[in-house]
């Protein structure tokens, strides 16, 4: 094209800006802490939260049995509220392990007492952060529901100086659109990452700050829930059930649980760890299937489904945090990754982890300083009620990736026993060798799995179960989901480990279709000419596809402020 003939795009306007003490990103159980307890040390910080969901608690997705020590530590009086969430504490506790037809309780005496969930409260955690917003927002904090963060702001040192939300109204073709609005720059002093599981933003910032250098592979497991309002003759409030094996073979890490909430209404979830071999694996049939369970299937029986959920889990635990401080910020919560595996809670420490970078953060503003390096967090949170929690349980994962379930859950159990009454582990600390990608086998190593049709009333496709997250793209906007070789993608992806985007996804954003427009399933098919085809308006924004895609070819990044799930009691 002739220079004379080239069109050449308008510049886009420049972008508003808005200072502030503290910008978080995410306004989730450590970023909800962080900005509360600023606001508790000096109220007259001005602390901004932005918030990817097009309310707070939206894209909130948890089990979850709360241990509530952080709340008690953050909001001492919190009981004295009639409005607060943790209403149904824990009243049994249960675990067994699942075989096809049947299976065995598993005695409670045999576990150490950290497993004990006597004294938490089976909360929804969309809902905690809900009523955490409002304390927040009553001390002075800016909450921006359906804004997020899009963009890290760097000065000319290099250093974090704030982060831009994403432009509204952009086409398809990347281009403004009739109803473009430029995004916002939030600056400040200090920036808080607490945007969940692999967030975007952290994701950046781990990689051109090299944070993890020093620290093993993160770990990852896909949660998926479901919500259902079961016979009022079979519901027992409080009571909690964990279980593993069936339908998981010995050497698929995964389990799941089984909550009794009030109102008849009990979540029903199941994790599967992404560092699974066979490419033919979908943990959301697996989830399906460990529904057909005897003990499972008459819970259900004559009950309804209420809503739908899936979101990854961090598992690598004490070895697999990166360093936590940046100039200019830090990473919060599960964007750092402080989930005890075997307790299957994190909510406590990312609370905690929100807390103790806000008191660091308070304490450099007080002391005139910005932008630089927050080292007292980093250097005190492995001390602190966060690391405590994980250095205990810092085998079990390694463990069980090691020996497979069965013997690997013995092992890791002897483990937290020597951890409780001896304070010293028989093996040492054990690393994550591989990430979960790097763990996927060709299909030619592995026999296809035929999973059974949905029957609509116990188990489903993935299509109404989305239908049940409320979740919701514009479709003319660009994709949030960027597929970075297409070629690779065929070559690979498709022709070696036979399409397991259409399965490890578990809201069925991505198909491959032959030169026909004919579904390629399990990868067979015509390849010649295939299509990879990316339905992004039903992402759920697990960011699985992020982490399972065997060559990493698939970005996911925030689409639109405000769109995606909106979890209801989830």
């Amino acid at each position: 094209m002739s220079e004379e003939n080239a069109v050449q795009a308008e510049p886009l306007p420049e972008r508003e800006s808005m200072p502030f003490d503290v910008v978080i990103v995410g306004a989730g159980p450590a970023g909800l802490s962080a900005a509360i307890r600023l606001k508790q040390i000096n109220e007259e910080l001005t602390v901004v939260v932005l918030e990817k969901g097009p309310e707070v608690g939206a894209h909130i997705l948890s089990g979850a049995v709360v241990d509530p020590i952080a709340i008690d530590k953050l909001l001492p009086d919190w009981k004295d509220d009639a409005d607060h969430p943790f209403k149904v504490e824990v009243t049994a506790d249960e675990f067994h392990m699942r075989t096809e037809k049947g299976g065995w309780k598993l005695p409670n005496f045999i576990f150490p007492p950290l497993l004990n969930n006597h004294g938490n409260y089976i909360v929804s955690l969309g809902n905690v952060c809900r009523w955490m917003a409002a304390k927040a927002e009553a001390l002075g904090v800016e909450i921006y529901p359906g804004f997020a963060g899009a963009e890290v702001l760097y000065n000319e040192k290099g250093e974090v100086y704030g982060v831009a939300t994403g432009d509204m109204g952009v086409g398809k073709d990347g281009q403004p659109g009739p109803s473009f609005e430029r995004g916002m720059e939030l600056h400040g002093k200090y920036i808080l990452i607490s945007e969940g599981v692999r967030g975007s933003l952290a994701k950046q910032l781990i990689n051109k700050f090299d944070l993890d250098k020093d620290s093993d592979p993160e770990k990852f497991g896909l949660g998926m829930k479901e919500l259902w309002e079961i016979d009022p003759s079979k519901h027992k409030q409080g009571h909690v059930s964990h279980s593993f094996g069936w339908p998981l073979d010995s050497s698929t890490d995964g389990g799941s649980f089984i909550y009794h909430i009030d109102n008849n209404q009990v979540y029903v979830g199941f994790v599967v760890a992404l560092g699974y071999k066979n490419p033919y694996l979908s943990p959301f049939e697996e989830f399906q299937r460990f529904k057909t369970h005897p003990a499972v299937a008459s819970l259900l029986e004559g009950g309804k489904r209420i809503a739908y959920g899936a979101r990854a889990i961090t598992q690598g635990g004490w070895q697999s945090v990166p360093k936590l401080c940046f100039p200019g910020g830090a990473l919060l919560g599960c964007s750092a990754g402080f989930v005890n595996v075997p307790r299957i809670k994190g909510s406590h420490n990312a609370m905690l982890s929100g807390m103790l970078a806000a008191e660091k953060a308070a304490a450099a503003i007080a002391a005139g300083r910005a932008q630089d390096e927050l080292t007292d967090y980093e250097t005190e949170w492995r001390d602190s009620e966060i690391g405590k929690d994980l250095k205990r349980v810092r085998n079990v994962k390694p463990l069980v990736t090691k020996f497979g379930t069965m013997w690997g859950t013995m092992a890791s159990g002897f483990e937290m026993w020597c951890n409780t009454i001896l304070k010293w582990s028989p093996f040492g600390t054990m690393h994550h060798k591989k990430w979960d990608y790097q763990a996927t086998e060709p299909a030619s190593m592995h026999t296809k799995i035929n999973y059974q049709k949905p029957d609509g009333k116990l188990t489903f496709d993935r299509l109404s179960s989305v239908f049940l997250s409320n979740t919701n793209h514009a479709e003319e906007q660009p994709a949030h989901l960027h597929v970075k070789d297409l070629v690779l993608q065929t070559e690979s992806e498709l022709k070696k480990y036979a399409g397991p985007s259409s399965r490890y996804c578990p809201a069925g954003v991505y198909e491959w279709v032959d030169k026909d427009g004919n579904a390629i399933i399990n990868g067979e098919g015509n390849s010649e000419g295939a299509k990879f085809v990316v339905n992004f308006q039903n992402c759920v924004h697990c960011k699985t596809c992020d982490i399972k895609d065997p060559n990493q070819n698939i970005n996911w990044i925030t689409p639109q402020g405000g769109e995606g799930p909106v979890y209801p009691n989830m």
